[in-house]
């Protein structure tokens, strides 16, 4: 194998797409079509799945919706510095462990997370070369409607998701990206296109950028 081709043979930091969204947003399906394409195209990727001290619902498995612990668990895990972020939401713990994200970051893989508002500024603090993508509803009525259809929530439960909508929104200004989620196909588009420029960060290039310094200085000194 040639210098030049090991060059480009280099491996990559993947992208640590962060998503944040009021309920009955879309987010959740936005994710699955990108990742279906990234995979299509050959990326890896990986969606992170939370830890949480509630209990599991009917038809959840831990290690697939969440990781399920109790609360001692998650208080220990918080202790050693485990996770990435974490919050206290409605009496129950809800966090995202380190090892869900930085090693298969290292290898190239494109992981993905679906957190809050509050998660989303704990983990551009610690890594931040995250792209921040903040995914609005089309509309006030659709979000109502999502919710109702989904059969999960009372009526009040649905108001109480309905205010905190629209306080999450007011705070997309400091997001990387905005996306209004209104026809899917055009959503799934600038999801990806935004994945895409993240690649070409620096933080995400460095390894290779370096390698190629390298060469040169390698060369130039034995001129």
């Amino acid at each position: 194998m040639s210098v030049t081709e090991d060059l480009l043979g280099m491996g990559e930091r993947g992208v640590l797409a962060i998503v944040a969204a009021p309920s009955g947003s879309g987010k959740t399906t936005l994710i699955r079509e990108l990742r279906g394409i990234l995979e299509s195209e050959g990326r890896k990727t990986y969606f992170a799945v939370s830890h949480t001290t509630r209990r599991p619902r009917s038809g959840e498995q831990s290690g697939r919706e969440y990781h399920f612990v109790s609360d001692a668990e998650f208080r220990a895990m918080v202790q050693a510095g485990e996770f990435l972020e974490y919050a206290h939401v409605h009496d129950r713990f809800y966090g995202t462990a380190r090892g869900e994200v930085e090693n298969r970051l290292e290898r190239g893989w494109d992981v993905f997370l679906d957190i809050d508002v509050q998660g989303a500024r704990q983990v551009r603090e610690k890594i931040p070369e995250s792209l921040l993508t903040f995914v609005f509803p089309p509309s006030y009525a659709e979000v109502h409607r999502r919710l109702l259809a989904r059969g999960q929530d009372s009526i009040e439960q649905i108001s109480v998701r309905m205010r905190n909508a629209l306080s999450e929104m007011r705070e997309f200004s400091w997001f990387d990206c905005v996306i209004i989620n209104d026809r899917l196909e055009e959503a799934v588009h600038e999801f990806h296109t935004a994945v895409a420029a993240a690649r070409l960060r620096p933080a995400a290039r460095g390894g290779r950028a370096e390698a190629i310094i390298e060469d040169f200085c390698r060369n130039l000194e034995g001129k």
